[in-house]
């Protein structure tokens, strides 16, 4: 909420400075897991700009660098907002009302997402046992730690948590693609529309073309044309899939400001913000995709995250489809694992599912 304070900086009667004063959307903790790596002190610096809440804790097992950000977000002297750290988890979580995790391994160059699969897969696993331990009346929670379709499950699974209450981040996907094909058109990318990727957040995403649009114009009338042939199409997927890995070639490190900057904008949306309109993991379970958490078109509100069944040609679909078997294959090693319980088990841990 924005509200205007006139100050008068003169004697004059016909001088005024009008200085913006932004409102804080809520007074509830927010908790940020991972907050000593670098996707974490984006998100506190992220949370701290956008004045979503003046209670932010920091979280993470490494104090030294847990100490520095907190020191580093201090030093930029943010009006009105309390940064507290902490190592202990029991601390952190007491009370919280909204968490964003990026708490697990990072991608390294060489690897996928489906590299990190076997941690991380425990990180989440302990972290949604201690959510229901420590926080069972959150409101939300966003994880973004890889494999994140899965990580995002087994958080679910052993939080207690409805499944409106838990997203993943998939944004990125799509916010690549909207990024290659403005770069491909010369167009601004907020001209660029409706740019889609569904399923898994991995090497197998469905990236679809029937709901993009170019300054308007359908994307599917422009693929197989001089201004865009069939072959700079499978380009630009190609590219799109691959968003994750060129960073890491790039800057020798996985992106850490755009999916710091995305997760903060989804717990944002939760707080009662702007709403959150780019796909998004969350739980599902209907005909031909069930039991999963993946990108799905998802809103997400203050009442959370609000999906609706995914729309595309019938190749489209086929690709959600390998997209859906990719991801499950995963959720069932975990299951082989002992991470997480045969699905026929999930409701005796979490009745919500």
């Amino acid at each position: 909420m924005l509200t205007l304070r006139a100050q008068n900086y003169s004697k004059s009667k016909t001088f005024k400075q009008y200085i913006v004063v932004m409102e804080f959307l809520t007074d509830e903790k927010l908790v940020l897991i991972g907050a000593a790596g670098m996707i974490g002190s984006n998100m506190a610096q992220t949370a701290a700009m956008l004045h979503l809440t003046p209670n932010i804790t920091l979280y993470d097992v490494y104090e030294p660098g847990l100490e520095g950000v907190c020191e580093e977000m201090r030093h930029s002297g943010f009006e009105g907002v309390n940064f507290t750290y902490t190592t202990d988890v029991k601390e952190a979580l007491t009370g919280a009302k909204y968490i964003i995790s990026s708490g697990g391994a990072p991608r390294k160059q060489g690897m996928t997402r489906e590299d990190l699969l076997k941690g991380n897969a425990g990180v989440a696993e302990q972290l949604g046992k201690d959510i229901k331990a420590y926080c069972p009346d959150v409101k939300h929670v966003v994880i973004i730690f890889n494999p994140a379709d899965v990580t995002g499950l087994v958080t679910l699974i052993w939080s207690g948590l409805k499944p409106s209450q838990v997203s993943t981040l998939a944004a990125l996907d799509s916010i690549r693609l909207q990024s290659e094909l403005a770069k491909h058109f010369g167009v601004k990318q907020s001209e660029v529309t409706g740019c889609r990727t569904y399923g898994g957040h991995g090497e197998a995403m469905a990236v679809f073309a029937s709901t993009a649009k170019v300054n308007g114009t359908p994307l599917t009338d422009l693929i197989g044309t001089d201004k865009l042939t069939a072959e700079q199409w499978e380009e630009i997927k190609q590219k799109t899939v691959q968003g994750g890995s060129n960073i890491i070639k790039l800057r020798g490190r996985s992106s850490f400001q755009s999916p710091a900057y995305a997760s903060v904008r989804m717990i944002e949306a939760a707080m009662g913000g702007a709403e959150f309109t780019w796909p998004a993991g969350r739980y599902v379970s209907f005909e031909g995709l069930s039991h999963i958490m993946m990108a799905m078109e998802v809103t997400i509100t203050k009442n959370g995250s609000a999906y609706e069944e995914v729309v595309g040609t019938k190749e489209e679909m086929e690709a959600l489809k390998k997209s859906y078997e990719h991801v499950a294959a995963m959720r069932d090693e975990c299951i082989a694992l002992g991470v997480i319980p045969s699905i026929d088990k999930w409701n005796e841990i979490n009745p919500n599912l």
